[in-house]
């Protein structure tokens, strides 16, 4: 018999519950372990129960429960950590190829390459005599991450002569390439990483400045490799920030590029072409490019962090509160409310006219419009992010927007977790969005991409592992038969039992647990699949009140959508009317769709349809991960020694 009040319980359950460590058997002989002809201890009070479903079990057989009198505690089952970022270190370019070419340039009166950069690992042969007029200088100590290097090292290879100096020194094509790394915040990069010191001209000592030539022309070309690498894919890899983060990072051909840039008539020129070029993050940049040419303006209206101020109760912010409405109001709500505002003395008390003016102010926000004061509707009230933290948020954006594709297709789904939003794209264009629940700070949604597949109608839950341990154990070990009474399925071993004849003492490892199809299903009527490692797709929820929400981080890491039924016709094809005569079917049934690229992402700065970029709190804290890694990543390109 299924207990309707149970429906919001295993609703909150819904959704994908994260397993990253494995749940050690107890001491307690289990259920696998009678089929396996284990010897139970049994309990002179144990009820016993009759299973003939079992292999190994014949007809009739007893499987007597066992309970311990001392229950072992529960082992929970843990989600992602997020990681110390590790950036490559660095270590030392060798390129004794441009020795030879040195010595080979150097006949032709030319002392820009008698320089080498590894003069003992010539052959005999090539070493030049002892009476040359000029020495040859001490290898160069230009230094890169082990990837450059190797790129580096290729690259001169394969082309063993100088590329950015000629005997007069740093050619004009190497000071249009220094200047356009000198410009690399311009794309949400730091400049710093690219900096190459110029070679001191008119050094008194000739070999020491051919050195330094010799040190520039390789300190540049690690310079362009890097700067390649990081505009393509970006600084940091992903997944060396949390077991969240989830990308196989883009393959660069660095040293076909170094060959392009270096044959190419305008180096620079073609250096920005490898900038990314999509729509969001074009519009990123002009965010940047006005952000950083703005201050903060006038001076902000503040409230009091943390507070939470409800109608009929007092709070001294609610003065700050009125101020903000009349600062940030538009002018036909503070015409609707003009009378309401007039008469406002600053008084802590939040009166019903003064609920009606917030309510008014949320709704024009597309705030919930239930008079509440609590975050979302101050971060609205406060104007949001101030300039700075607003570009910080673009940088991050920008970054995190290299581990995208640059074109994310002309049919694609984008699900931004910080905007609680979904979003279908066909044509190349925005067709619709909707709100979405997404994984609780405890339960955090990957960031990753994938390809949509299957619909399924009428789905069964399948209840995680990390549920079933962490949430639905303890009231097993107290009431084996809770499963049962609420009609779920239970199998071990892959047959089916009841769940009074499970042994929940012992490991749950080889247990598995449905919810099938039903009205009150944790998945509603349908779920949207793109079969991935971590177990996340898109469904329906019977908890329909959480849309209402502002924040709307809730689940257990699945994606929770509005209007299911709606992304269901959207992926397949089909209309909303012809999804609803498949669920009034009532059959389990799953449909093949088109491949359908879908972003699961996490994005605090994100353009709109219209290119006007918009800002979400950090509900994970993501974005002080990245400036760790960030920082991190200047700390080790900057090492000496």
């Amino acid at each position: 018999m299924r207990l309707k009040n149970t429906a919001a319980f295993f609703a909150l359950l819904a959704g994908c519950a994260l397993v990253t460590v494995d749940v050690r058997p107890a001491e307690a002989i289990t259920l696998m372990d009678i089929i396996r002809g284990g010897r139970p201890r049994v309990s002179e009070q144990a009820p016993k129960a009759t299973d003939t479903s079992l292999p190994g079990v014949a007809p009739g057989t007893a499987i007597e429960e066992q309970r311990p009198r001392a229950a072992a505690p529960i082992q929970k089952i843990t989600g992602p950590r997020y990681y110390t970022y590790k950036a490559e270190p660095l270590r030392r370019i060798a390129t004794p190829g441009l020795a030879a070419a040195a010595m080979a340039m150097q006949s032709g009166a030319d002392p820009v390459v008698t320089a080498s950069l590894d003069n003992t690992s010539l052959p005999a042969a090539a070493k030049p005599a002892a009476t040359e007029a000029r020495p040859v200088a001490t290898p160069v100590d230009v230094k890169a991450p082990a990837e450059i290097a190797r790129a580096v090292e290729a690259f001169y290879a394969g082309h063993s002569a100088l590329v950015w100096v000629d005997g007069d020194g740093v050619t004009a094509k190497a000071d249009a390439v220094l200047a356009m790394l000198a410009r690399a915040e311009r794309v949400g990069l730091d400049p710093a990483d690219y900096a190459v010191a110029r070679p001191v001209s008119g050094a008194a000592d000739e070999a020491a400045r051919q050195q330094d030539l010799v040190r520039f022309d390789v300190a540049l070309t690690a310079a362009i490799a890097t700067y390649a690498a990081d505009t393509i894919r970006g600084r940091i890899d992903p997944n060396k920030i949390s077991g969240y983060h989830d990308f196989k990072r883009k393959d660069v051909d660095l040293v076909a590029t170094l060959k392009t840039i270096a044959s190419s008539d305008a180096p620079a020129f073609a250096l920005t072409q490898l900038n990314p070029v999509s729509p969001q993050f074009m519009a990123l940049m002009r965010e940047l490019r006005t952000l950083e040419g703005a201050g903060d303006g006038a001076p902000r209206i503040t409230i009091a962090p943390g507070t939470l101020l409800k109608p009929g109760q007092s709070n001294p912010e609610l003065s700050n509160i009125v101020a903000a409405i009349k600062s940030r109001g538009s002018e036909a709500l503070r015409t609707a409310h003009q009378a309401t505002i007039a008469a406002y003395q600053g008084t802590p008390d939040y009166a019903p006219e003064l609920v009606a003016l917030v309510e008014a102010f949320q709704k024009e926000h597309g705030l919930k419009p239930d008079g509440v004061v609590g975050n979302a509707t101050i971060r609205v009230l406060t104007g949001g992010d101030t300039t700075a933290s607003k570009i910080e948020k673009v940088k991050v954006a920008m970054e995190q927007a290299r581990w995208l594709p640059d074109d994310l297709g002309r049919r694609y789904v984008f699900i931004n977790q910080p905007a609680y939003q979904a979003y279908y794209h066909d044509g190349g264009r925005e067709q619709f969005a909707m709100r979405v629940v997404v994984g609780s700070k405890s339960n955090q949604t990957y960031f990753f991409q994938d390809e949509i597949q299957t619909v399924e109608f009428n789905p069964y839950w399948g209840v995680p592992q990390s549920i079933i341990v962490n949430e639905m154990l303890p009231k097993l070990r107290n009431d084996p038969s809770y499963l049962d009474r609420l009609g779920y399925q239970v199998e071990v071993g892959g047959r089916a039992v009841a769940s009074s004849s499970v042994n929940w003492y012992g490991s749950t490892a080889g247990v598995a647990v449905r919810q099938p199809p039903s009205s009150d299903n944790a998945l509603g009527e349908l779920k949207i699949l793109f079969p991935n490692t971590h177990a996340i797709y898109m469904h329906d929820t019977p908890s329909k009140s959480f849309f209402k929400k502002d924040m709307r981080a809730l689940s257990h890491g699945c994606v929770r959508l509005a209007e299911p039924r709606k992304m269901a016709a959207a992926v397949l094809g089909t209309s909303v009317e012809d999804i609803g005569r498949q669920i009034a079917g009532g059959a389990n049934k799953a449909v093949s769709t088109p491949k359908i690229p879908v972003y699961v992402s996490y994005f605090t700065a994100w353009p709109d349809k219209d290119g006007k970029v918009e800002y979400f709190d950090d509900v994970y804290d993501r974005d002080m991960y990245m400036q760790r890694a960030f920082a991190a990543t200047a700390k080790a390109r900057r090492a000496e020694g």
